[in-house]
């Protein structure tokens, strides 16, 4: 088993992060969701949507015209798992995390009827001692408390050391309200992403991090 030195608690958002699915795979989607809404999406408005790029992704739906509330509904009603699943690849320099030897959680917006069969199918299931699927009951990164769930599960204390990974403002938001580290991967770089953000620190792949 693998230390990772200045960490005893290691969180990880999923998507964008850890794991991400091929390009097509958005396009199809959001495809079809846009012909449910009657409302279609260029390319690159679904790869901003998606990977919530600049204002992020209910910024640009707002921007565009479309209602928020209709669009996630439609989307989760789109999404099916298998599919979702056999489009999902891991990162090559995420594999390090599966070998980490303190407590790893995985906090994502993604529900957990797609973040289950993702992980089974990439074998990934067991880096994880605990997950925490975002829901309107747990609250939405930044909100600091799927977070401090995970932390309660992971069995961390009142004042870890540890941090939050992910690919999003959001993430750093989390991990700042929580008392973490945020970490912030930038897999997509500040011009495409349409802006800098700031945190604990800002990488380009998780290779750096790797004990």
């Amino acid at each position: 088993m693998t230390h990772a030195a200045g960490y005893d608690v290691w969180l990880f958002d999923l998507d964008g992060t850890l794991v991400d699915v091929e390009p097509s795979y958005i396009h199809e989607t959001l495809g079809e969701v846009g012909d449910r809404l009657g409302h279609g999406f260029t390319p690159d408005e679904a790869e901003a949507i998606w990977h919530g790029f600049g204002a992020g992704a209910n910024g640009l739906l707002e921007a565009r015209g479309v209602d928020v509330e209709a669009f996630w509904e439609t989307f989760h009603e789109v999404e099916e798992p298998v599919a979702r699943a056999e489009a999902a690849f891991l990162y090559d320099d995420a594999t390090w995390v599966g070998s980490l030897d303190r407590p790893v959680g995985l906090v994502t917006h993604c529900q957990s009827y797609l973040t289950g069969p993702v992980l089974d199918h990439l074998d990934i299931d067991d880096w994880f001692d605990t997950v925490v699927c975002c829901d309107e009951e747990t609250g939405w990164k930044p909100d600091a408390t799927p977070v401090e769930l995970a932390l309660a599960d992971l069995g961390a204390g009142t004042d870890p050391s540890g941090a939050l990974v992910g690919d999003n403002p959001s993430d750093v938001g989390a991990a700042w309200n929580a008392g973490l580290d945020g970490v912030h991967v930038e897999r997509h770089g500040h011009e495409t992403r349409g802006c800098c953000v700031l945190g604990d620190r800002r990488l380009r792949d998780l290779e750096p991090l790797a004990p």
